[in-house]
């Protein structure tokens, strides 16, 4: 079973662990939100605010605001290529140089590396896989999401869990939503600066939407009328304290891919994404002539791989009882933010 990295639980009260389980989302949108919180869980305002900084600093709290949502925003992909052992480390310096690559992962499979790519549209996309394809000499895999059933790296982590969720009962909502390939057009002025200024997180102060306000030369009112309707509209998913999922020993993370006959998608991915343990859960092409038969991919989250190991047969006997591979992640090759500059179009 991982260890949880330095000794961090210990470290931290009920205060701390009312922050980290309870604020990963619906932070709240008004001037003064840790004036709010602070009194939700019996701290000043400075108090919490401190609190968060701390926890940021310690490593458990990657960033502070809002989590970002590439699909939407820009036209965004999971691509993969077979690196030879002996290039490997060189094919992945070479995807890495892409500032529209912002998640790279070995993966224990022929297919062992996993990258993200997200453009300002579809065509500067694929100029980039077939740049990377040309230049690294490796065939592309280009998996674009058709459908999300069920996406949400939010889940309790002050606790002895060994999969996440393993202490909720209760199923999550689940649901078809299509995603398009094409990115995102009609921000306003206001909207599209707004994102730049966000994308590596709030200023951790008593009032961080003032002072991106401020940064940005608007009204406060403008700016948090603009954060709920990029929360509406799907452009943000949520905001509050992004957990760094290692640091707190998440780290036995496993996708599986499945083979789900086409007429029983939705209905399956529905059911699965609906799971408390699956994380991710969504469809994408099969690619035949690349010899790639998986159209539905789910994530499970873990600190005890005998664990996730555990779930993943349970769902596939009693939920996808299909064929399936389980690509675990061996090295996290590159994790940043998405670059949002050239999304938005400023």
């Amino acid at each position: 079973m991982s260890s949880l990295s330095g000794d961090w639980r210990e470290a931290i009260d009920d205060a701390d662990a009312a922050l980290i389980d309870g604020y990963q989302s619906g932070f709240p949108v008004v001037e003064r939100p840790f004036r709010r919180v602070g009194a939700e869980i019996g701290l000043e305002e400075s108090a919490a605010v401190d609190r968060v900084r701390d926890l940021k600093e310690a490593g458990v709290v990657r960033r502070f605001g809002a989590v970002l949502n590439p699909p939407v925003i820009g036209s965004s992909t999971l691509a993969a290529v077979q690196a030879p052992e002996e290039r490997f480390d060189e094919v992945a310096a070479i995807v890495n140089e892409y500032r529209q690559v912002n998640h790279n992962y070995a993966r224990d499979h022929e297919w062992n590396m996993w990258f993200v790519v997200t453009a300002g549209s579809r065509e500067t996309r694929d100029e980039i896989l077939a740049e990377i394809e040309e230049r690294t000499g490796c065939a592309v895999l280009n998996l674009p999401m058709l459908t999300d059933y069920y996406i949400d790296l939010e889940f309790p982590v002050v606790n002895a869990d060994r999969f996440a969720r393993e202490s909720l009962e209760q199923r999550t909502d689940a649901s078809a939503t299509r995603i398009s390939e094409a990115a995102t057009g009609g921000l306003s002025a206001l909207e599209a600066e707004l994102l730049l200024e966000i994308q590596d997180g709030f200023p951790l102060s008593a009032t961080p939407y003032r002072d991106v306000a401020e940064r940005l030369g608007y009204a406060v009112e403008d700016v948090l009328a603009a954060v709920e309707r990029l929360l509406e509209n799907g452009c943000l998913k949520r905001i509050g304290c992004v957990v760094n999922h290692v640091v707190t020993g998440f780290d036995a993370n496993c996708m599986v891919v499945w083979n789900v006959p086409d007429d029983r998608l939705d209905e399956w991915g529905e059911r699965a994404g609906g799971l408390p343990y699956v994380t991710l859960c969504y469809h994408r092409p099969r690619r035949p002539d690349q010899e790639w038969s998986y159209n539905l991919f789910t994530m499970i989250h873990g600190r005890d791989p005998e664990a996730v190991d555990e779930k993943i047969d349970e769902l596939a006997a009693d939920y996808l009882p299909v064929d399936h591979e389980r690509l675990y992640s061996t090295e996290t090759l590159k994790q940043t933010g998405a670059r949002y500059d050239e999304l938005v179009g400023i």
